[in-house]
Protein backbone atom coordinates (compact mmCIF):
# COMPACT_ATOMS: atom_id res chain seq x y z
CA UNK A 1 0.00 0.00 0.00
CA UNK A 2 1.65 3.34 -0.95
CA UNK A 3 2.03 6.22 1.26
CA UNK A 4 1.98 9.77 0.69
CA UNK A 5 5.06 11.72 0.51
CA UNK A 6 6.01 14.42 2.59
CA UNK A 7 4.23 16.91 0.01
CA UNK A 8 1.34 14.82 0.02
CA UNK A 9 -0.92 17.08 2.19
CA UNK A 10 -0.60 19.84 -0.79
CA UNK A 11 -0.07 17.67 -3.79
CA UNK A 12 -3.51 15.79 -2.71
CA UNK A 13 -5.77 18.63 -2.47
CA UNK A 14 -4.29 20.20 -5.63
CA UNK A 15 -4.98 16.74 -7.61
CA UNK A 16 -8.77 17.68 -9.63
CA UNK A 17 -8.00 14.35 -11.67
CA UNK A 18 -6.87 12.10 -8.66
CA UNK A 19 -4.73 10.62 -11.06
CA UNK A 20 -2.06 8.58 -9.35
CA UNK A 21 0.58 6.10 -9.62
CA UNK A 22 3.20 4.13 -6.88
CA UNK A 23 6.56 5.37 -6.89
CA UNK A 24 9.16 3.61 -4.68
CA UNK A 25 6.20 2.53 -2.44
CA UNK A 26 4.81 6.07 -2.26
CA UNK A 27 1.42 7.79 -3.97
CA UNK A 28 3.38 9.90 -6.97
CA UNK A 29 0.43 12.34 -8.71
CA UNK A 30 0.04 11.27 -12.76
CA UNK A 31 -1.63 14.42 -13.85
CA UNK A 32 -3.01 17.30 -11.70
CA UNK A 33 -5.63 18.45 -14.19
CA UNK A 34 -7.45 15.89 -16.34
CA UNK A 35 -5.24 16.86 -18.81
CA UNK A 36 -1.35 17.38 -18.71
CA UNK A 37 -1.25 20.12 -21.02
CA UNK A 38 -1.06 23.10 -18.87
CA UNK A 39 1.54 21.20 -16.69
CA UNK A 40 3.77 20.20 -19.73
CA UNK A 41 3.62 23.95 -20.62
CA UNK A 42 4.74 25.11 -17.91
CA UNK A 43 7.85 22.44 -17.87
CA UNK A 44 8.91 24.25 -21.50
CA UNK A 45 7.15 27.92 -20.79
CA UNK A 46 7.18 28.69 -17.58
CA UNK A 47 7.81 26.99 -14.40
CA UNK A 48 6.74 23.70 -12.89
CA UNK A 49 7.09 21.81 -9.58
CA UNK A 50 7.63 18.34 -9.43
CA UNK A 51 7.30 15.82 -6.43
CA UNK A 52 10.13 13.66 -6.39
CA UNK A 53 11.14 12.54 -2.78
CA UNK A 54 10.44 8.79 -4.19
CA UNK A 55 13.86 8.54 -5.27
CA UNK A 56 15.97 7.15 -2.94
CA UNK A 57 18.79 8.98 -1.60
CA UNK A 58 21.72 8.48 0.74
CA UNK A 59 24.35 9.95 2.35
CA UNK A 60 27.89 8.45 2.09
CA UNK A 61 30.55 10.32 4.37
CA UNK A 62 33.69 9.32 6.21
CA UNK A 63 37.38 9.27 5.46
CA UNK A 64 37.05 6.27 2.68
CA UNK A 65 33.93 8.23 1.19
CA UNK A 66 35.67 9.15 -1.96
CA UNK A 67 37.39 5.91 -2.59
CA UNK A 68 34.09 3.90 -2.11
CA UNK A 69 32.15 6.01 -4.67
CA UNK A 70 35.36 5.96 -7.57
CA UNK A 71 35.10 2.02 -6.88
CA UNK A 72 31.50 1.45 -7.55
CA UNK A 73 30.68 4.29 -10.21
CA UNK A 74 32.31 4.48 -13.80
CA UNK A 75 33.41 8.06 -13.99
CA UNK A 76 36.64 9.37 -12.21
CA UNK A 77 35.99 10.78 -8.67
CA UNK A 78 39.36 12.29 -8.79
CA UNK A 79 38.21 15.20 -11.39
CA UNK A 80 35.34 15.95 -9.28
CA UNK A 81 35.25 18.79 -7.26
CA UNK A 82 33.41 19.77 -3.91
CA UNK A 83 29.84 21.59 -5.09
CA UNK A 84 29.40 19.74 -7.72
CA UNK A 85 26.89 16.93 -9.64
CA UNK A 86 27.59 14.58 -11.55
CA UNK A 87 25.13 11.65 -13.56
CA UNK A 88 26.95 8.28 -13.75
CA UNK A 89 25.89 4.80 -13.72
CA UNK A 90 27.56 1.58 -11.78
CA UNK A 91 27.80 -1.78 -12.82
CA UNK A 92 28.15 -5.15 -12.31
CA UNK A 93 31.16 -7.23 -12.10
CA UNK A 94 30.18 -8.25 -15.68
CA UNK A 95 30.28 -4.63 -16.98
CA UNK A 96 26.55 -4.32 -16.83
CA UNK A 97 24.61 -1.76 -15.59
CA UNK A 98 22.91 -2.47 -12.11
CA UNK A 99 21.39 1.47 -11.99
CA UNK A 100 22.37 5.17 -12.55
CA UNK A 101 21.51 8.36 -10.65
CA UNK A 102 23.10 11.54 -9.67
CA UNK A 103 26.10 11.96 -7.02
CA UNK A 104 26.19 15.35 -5.15
CA UNK A 105 29.64 15.99 -3.60
CA UNK A 106 29.13 18.14 -0.31
CA UNK A 107 32.22 18.13 1.02
CA UNK A 108 35.46 16.66 0.95
CA UNK A 109 34.37 12.94 1.78
CA UNK A 110 30.34 13.50 1.96
CA UNK A 111 28.40 12.81 -1.15
CA UNK A 112 24.81 12.65 -1.12
CA UNK A 113 23.77 9.80 -3.85
CA UNK A 114 20.46 9.28 -5.31
CA UNK A 115 19.07 6.28 -7.35
CA UNK A 116 15.90 4.78 -8.86
CA UNK A 117 16.34 1.50 -6.96
CA UNK A 118 17.27 0.88 -3.40
CA UNK A 119 20.84 0.53 -3.83
CA UNK A 120 22.19 0.30 -0.02
CA UNK A 121 23.03 -3.74 0.19
CA UNK A 122 25.13 -3.05 -2.82
CA UNK A 123 26.64 0.22 -1.52
CA UNK A 124 27.51 -1.70 2.01
CA UNK A 125 29.04 -5.08 0.52
CA UNK A 126 31.35 -2.67 -1.34
CA UNK A 127 32.03 -0.95 1.61
CA UNK A 128 33.76 -3.43 3.72
CA UNK A 129 36.80 -2.89 5.29
CA UNK A 130 36.78 0.40 4.80
CA UNK A 131 36.26 3.61 7.33
CA UNK A 132 32.57 5.10 5.48
CA UNK A 133 29.62 5.78 6.82
CA UNK A 134 26.59 5.01 4.89
CA UNK A 135 23.18 6.26 5.77
CA UNK A 136 19.64 5.60 3.76
CA UNK A 137 18.00 9.52 3.63
CA UNK A 138 15.55 7.98 0.94
CA UNK A 139 12.59 9.47 4.01
CA UNK A 140 14.22 11.88 6.22
CA UNK A 141 14.92 14.38 2.81
CA UNK A 142 12.26 15.23 0.70
CA UNK A 143 12.93 16.80 -2.66
CA UNK A 144 11.17 18.73 -5.12
CA UNK A 145 12.28 19.70 -8.98
CA UNK A 146 11.68 23.44 -10.06
CA UNK A 147 12.02 23.41 -13.86
CA UNK A 148 11.28 25.49 -16.78
CA UNK A 149 11.90 28.89 -18.12
CA UNK A 150 11.38 30.99 -15.27
CA UNK A 151 12.45 28.75 -12.32
CA UNK A 152 16.00 30.96 -11.91
CA UNK A 153 14.16 33.62 -11.69
CA UNK A 154 11.57 32.32 -8.73
CA UNK A 155 14.56 30.72 -7.24
CA UNK A 156 16.65 34.66 -7.02
CA UNK A 157 13.87 36.01 -5.75
CA UNK A 158 13.11 33.62 -2.82
CA UNK A 159 16.22 32.17 -1.92
CA UNK A 160 18.50 33.45 1.16
CA UNK A 161 21.88 33.15 1.54
CA UNK A 162 23.23 31.18 -1.91
CA UNK A 163 23.64 32.26 -5.36
CA UNK A 164 21.46 31.30 -7.91
CA UNK A 165 22.42 33.66 -10.50
CA UNK A 166 25.91 32.20 -10.45
CA UNK A 167 25.20 28.92 -10.27
CA UNK A 168 26.51 26.48 -13.25
CA UNK A 169 25.19 23.86 -14.66
CA UNK A 170 25.51 20.60 -12.26
CA UNK A 171 26.35 22.07 -9.32
CA UNK A 172 25.19 22.06 -6.17
CA UNK A 173 25.05 25.07 -3.71
CA UNK A 174 23.47 25.66 0.18
CA UNK A 175 20.83 28.35 0.97
CA UNK A 176 17.50 28.71 2.93
CA UNK A 177 13.82 28.92 1.24
CA UNK A 178 10.85 30.64 3.86
CA UNK A 179 13.89 30.16 6.90
CA UNK A 180 14.06 25.91 5.89
CA UNK A 181 17.87 25.37 5.32
CA UNK A 182 17.75 23.82 1.96
CA UNK A 183 20.35 22.54 -0.96
CA UNK A 184 19.91 23.21 -4.44
CA UNK A 185 21.23 21.47 -7.46
CA UNK A 186 21.39 22.72 -10.86
CA UNK A 187 19.38 19.54 -12.21
CA UNK A 188 16.81 17.61 -13.50
CA UNK A 189 15.15 15.26 -15.64
CA UNK A 190 13.44 17.11 -18.00
CA UNK A 191 15.89 18.81 -20.52
CA UNK A 192 15.30 22.10 -19.45
CA UNK A 193 16.29 25.00 -17.25
CA UNK A 194 15.88 23.68 -13.95
CA UNK A 195 16.57 23.05 -10.11
CA UNK A 196 16.27 20.49 -7.42
CA UNK A 197 16.07 21.31 -4.10
CA UNK A 198 16.69 19.14 -0.86
CA UNK A 199 14.90 19.62 1.93
CA UNK A 200 14.17 18.24 5.52
CA UNK A 201 11.24 16.34 5.27
CA UNK A 202 9.72 17.60 8.33
CA UNK A 203 10.02 21.43 6.80
CA UNK A 204 8.89 20.09 3.26
CA UNK A 205 5.92 21.65 3.53
CA UNK A 206 6.64 25.15 4.09
CA UNK A 207 9.64 25.22 1.26
CA UNK A 208 6.01 23.67 -0.70
CA UNK A 209 4.21 26.81 0.30
CA UNK A 210 6.55 29.50 -0.47
CA UNK A 211 7.57 28.31 -3.79
CA UNK A 212 3.48 28.12 -4.98
CA UNK A 213 3.16 31.24 -3.29
CA UNK A 214 5.93 33.46 -5.44
CA UNK A 215 5.49 31.53 -8.15
CA UNK A 216 2.27 32.51 -8.99
CA UNK A 217 3.92 35.73 -10.38
CA UNK A 218 6.00 33.37 -13.00
CA UNK A 219 3.49 31.21 -13.62
CA UNK A 220 3.94 28.33 -11.47
CA UNK A 221 2.25 24.69 -12.08
CA UNK A 222 2.78 21.59 -9.78
CA UNK A 223 3.43 19.06 -12.25
CA UNK A 224 3.36 15.27 -13.18
CA UNK A 225 4.59 11.97 -14.04
CA UNK A 226 2.35 12.32 -17.48
CA UNK A 227 4.05 15.72 -18.26
CA UNK A 228 7.70 14.81 -16.99
CA UNK A 229 7.27 11.58 -19.18
CA UNK A 230 7.19 13.68 -22.18
CA UNK A 231 9.58 15.99 -21.34
CA UNK A 232 12.45 13.51 -20.39
CA UNK A 233 11.80 11.79 -23.65
CA UNK A 234 12.49 15.00 -25.86
CA UNK A 235 15.81 15.08 -23.18
CA UNK A 236 16.48 11.93 -24.60
CA UNK A 237 16.71 10.93 -21.21
CA UNK A 238 16.55 7.07 -20.15
CA UNK A 239 14.04 5.51 -17.25
CA UNK A 240 14.74 2.08 -15.17
CA UNK A 241 12.40 -0.63 -16.05
CA UNK A 242 11.36 0.92 -19.37
CA UNK A 243 14.43 1.60 -21.81
CA UNK A 244 16.96 -0.66 -19.72
CA UNK A 245 17.20 -2.83 -16.81
CA UNK A 246 18.82 -3.21 -13.83
CA UNK A 247 21.36 -6.34 -14.37
CA UNK A 248 19.84 -7.27 -10.73
CA UNK A 249 16.44 -7.50 -11.84
CA UNK A 250 16.62 -8.98 -15.85
CA UNK A 251 15.72 -11.98 -16.69
CA UNK A 252 17.86 -12.75 -19.26
CA UNK A 253 20.80 -11.57 -20.70
CA UNK A 254 19.02 -9.64 -23.57
CA UNK A 255 17.69 -7.29 -21.04
CA UNK A 256 20.84 -6.07 -19.15
CA UNK A 257 22.50 -3.37 -20.71
CA UNK A 258 26.20 -1.66 -20.79
CA UNK A 259 27.03 1.84 -20.58
CA UNK A 260 27.67 1.66 -24.16
CA UNK A 261 24.63 0.28 -25.28
CA UNK A 262 22.61 2.68 -23.22
CA UNK A 263 24.67 5.56 -25.25
CA UNK A 264 26.64 6.66 -22.21
CA UNK A 265 30.00 5.94 -22.99
CA UNK A 266 31.07 9.27 -22.66
CA UNK A 267 30.75 8.49 -18.40
CA UNK A 268 32.79 5.54 -18.72
CA UNK A 269 36.49 6.37 -17.81
CA UNK A 270 38.20 2.98 -17.98
CA UNK A 271 42.07 4.51 -17.55
CA UNK A 272 40.84 5.31 -13.62
CA UNK A 273 41.88 3.66 -10.63
CA UNK A 274 40.00 0.21 -10.26
CA UNK A 275 36.49 0.04 -10.49
CA UNK A 276 33.57 -2.64 -10.94
CA UNK A 277 32.82 -4.27 -14.36
CA UNK A 278 36.58 -2.31 -15.38
CA UNK A 279 37.84 -5.27 -17.03
CA UNK A 280 34.17 -6.10 -18.89
CA UNK A 281 33.92 -2.81 -20.17
CA UNK A 282 37.75 -1.82 -21.40
CA UNK A 283 36.82 -5.41 -23.60
CA UNK A 284 33.30 -3.67 -25.14
CA UNK A 285 35.00 -0.42 -25.73
CA UNK A 286 37.64 -2.07 -28.05
CA UNK A 287 34.68 -3.77 -30.09
CA UNK A 288 32.06 -1.52 -29.66
CA UNK A 289 28.68 -2.58 -28.60
CA UNK A 290 26.50 -4.63 -30.51
CA UNK A 291 23.51 -2.42 -29.79
CA UNK A 292 22.50 0.89 -28.94
CA UNK A 293 20.10 2.85 -27.59
CA UNK A 294 19.53 5.58 -30.11
CA UNK A 295 16.68 7.97 -30.92
CA UNK A 296 13.97 8.22 -33.81
CA UNK A 297 12.21 10.74 -35.68
CA UNK A 298 8.84 8.79 -36.92
CA UNK A 299 7.58 10.08 -40.72
CA UNK A 300 4.24 11.30 -39.40
CA UNK A 301 2.96 11.78 -43.10
CA UNK A 302 3.03 7.79 -43.03
CA UNK A 303 1.37 7.66 -39.98
CA UNK A 304 -1.45 10.00 -40.87
CA UNK A 305 -2.03 8.09 -44.85
CA UNK A 306 -2.13 4.98 -42.39
CA UNK A 307 -5.28 7.08 -40.71
CA UNK A 308 -6.98 8.12 -43.80
CA UNK A 309 -6.38 4.96 -45.69
CA UNK A 310 -8.95 3.39 -42.82
CA UNK A 311 -11.23 6.20 -42.86
CA UNK A 312 -10.57 7.95 -39.76
CA UNK A 313 -8.66 11.18 -38.44
CA UNK A 314 -5.02 10.79 -37.58
CA UNK A 315 -4.95 10.27 -34.07
CA UNK A 316 -1.96 9.94 -31.48
CA UNK A 317 -2.09 9.48 -27.69
CA UNK A 318 -0.83 12.72 -25.60
CA UNK A 319 0.71 9.89 -22.98
CA UNK A 320 3.89 8.85 -23.54
CA UNK A 321 3.88 5.10 -24.54
CA UNK A 322 6.07 3.22 -22.84
CA UNK A 323 5.10 0.11 -24.24
CA UNK A 324 8.11 -1.49 -26.72
CA UNK A 325 7.36 -2.28 -30.20
CA UNK A 326 9.27 -3.78 -32.99
CA UNK A 327 11.78 -1.47 -34.69
CA UNK A 328 13.09 -3.39 -38.66
CA UNK A 329 15.25 -2.90 -41.15
CA UNK A 330 14.01 -4.08 -44.76
CA UNK A 331 11.61 -6.30 -43.13
CA UNK A 332 14.47 -7.46 -41.02
CA UNK A 333 13.71 -6.90 -36.90
CA UNK A 334 17.06 -5.57 -35.44
CA UNK A 335 15.46 -3.19 -32.31
CA UNK A 336 12.96 -2.12 -30.37
CA UNK A 337 11.05 1.26 -29.47
CA UNK A 338 10.84 1.53 -25.91
CA UNK A 339 9.97 5.02 -25.22
CA UNK A 340 7.96 7.44 -27.71
CA UNK A 341 5.51 10.35 -27.78
CA UNK A 342 4.42 13.18 -29.85
CA UNK A 343 6.81 16.25 -29.06
CA UNK A 344 4.42 19.37 -28.33
CA UNK A 345 7.66 21.31 -29.12
CA UNK A 346 9.06 19.72 -32.12
CA UNK A 347 5.72 19.10 -33.49
CA UNK A 348 6.96 15.47 -34.35
CA UNK A 349 6.75 11.81 -33.27
CA UNK A 350 9.73 10.92 -31.41
CA UNK A 351 10.97 7.61 -29.18
CA UNK A 352 13.79 6.16 -27.74
CA UNK A 353 14.87 2.49 -29.28
CA UNK A 354 17.57 -0.23 -28.79
CA UNK A 355 18.61 -0.60 -32.50
CA UNK A 356 21.78 -3.43 -33.38
CA UNK A 357 24.96 -1.97 -34.97
CA UNK A 358 25.04 -0.86 -37.97
CA UNK A 359 21.90 0.25 -38.09
CA UNK A 360 21.92 2.64 -35.03
CA UNK A 361 24.05 5.64 -37.14
CA UNK A 362 22.13 8.72 -37.42
CA UNK A 363 20.75 9.02 -41.16
CA UNK A 364 20.12 5.22 -41.08
CA UNK A 365 16.46 4.43 -42.21
CA UNK A 366 14.42 2.36 -40.03
CA UNK A 367 10.91 0.72 -39.87
CA UNK A 368 8.55 1.74 -36.79
CA UNK A 369 5.78 -0.51 -36.10
CA UNK A 370 2.39 1.87 -35.67
CA UNK A 371 -1.30 -0.40 -35.27
CA UNK A 372 -4.86 1.51 -36.29
CA UNK A 373 -7.80 -0.24 -35.56
CA UNK A 374 -5.83 -3.44 -34.45
CA UNK A 375 -3.80 -3.59 -37.90
CA UNK A 376 0.06 -3.61 -37.62
CA UNK A 377 1.88 -1.27 -40.32
CA UNK A 378 5.63 0.28 -40.45
CA UNK A 379 6.41 3.51 -41.06
CA UNK A 380 9.35 5.53 -41.80
CA UNK A 381 11.71 6.06 -38.86
CA UNK A 382 15.32 8.24 -39.15
CA UNK A 383 18.05 7.17 -36.35
CA UNK A 384 19.32 10.79 -35.08
CA UNK A 385 20.93 11.92 -32.09
CA UNK A 386 19.44 12.91 -28.76
CA UNK A 387 18.92 15.11 -26.85
CA UNK A 388 15.79 15.78 -29.22
CA UNK A 389 14.83 19.20 -27.60
CA UNK A 390 18.06 20.46 -26.00
CA UNK A 391 17.62 24.96 -25.19
CA UNK A 392 20.35 27.08 -24.93
CA UNK A 393 19.12 28.14 -21.12
CA UNK A 394 19.36 24.35 -20.11
CA UNK A 395 23.36 25.24 -19.67
CA UNK A 396 23.68 28.95 -19.72
CA UNK A 397 23.81 31.36 -17.17
CA UNK A 398 20.37 32.32 -16.72
CA UNK A 399 19.35 35.76 -17.19
CA UNK A 400 17.85 36.88 -14.15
Amino acid sequence: MPVGTAFHERTFSLCESLNYREWSGYYAVSSYEPHHEHEYNAIRNAAALIDISPLFKYRVSGPDATRLVDRIITRDMRKVTVGQVIYTPWCDEHGKVIDDGTVSRLAENTYRWTAADPSLRWFTQNAAGMDVHLEDISESVAALALQGPTSGRLLKSLVKDADIENLKYFRVTTGTIAGVPVEISRTGYTGDLGYEIWIAADQAVKVWDALMDAGRAFDIHPAGMLALDVARIEAGLLLIDVDFNSSKKALIEEQKYSPFEMGLGRLVHANKNRFIGQAALIAEQKLGPAREIVGLEIDWPEVEQLYEDAGLPPAVSPIASRVAVPVSRNGTHVGKATSSTWSPTLKKMIALATVKRPHNKPGAQLQFEVTVEAKRHRVRATVVKTPFFNPKRKTATPVL
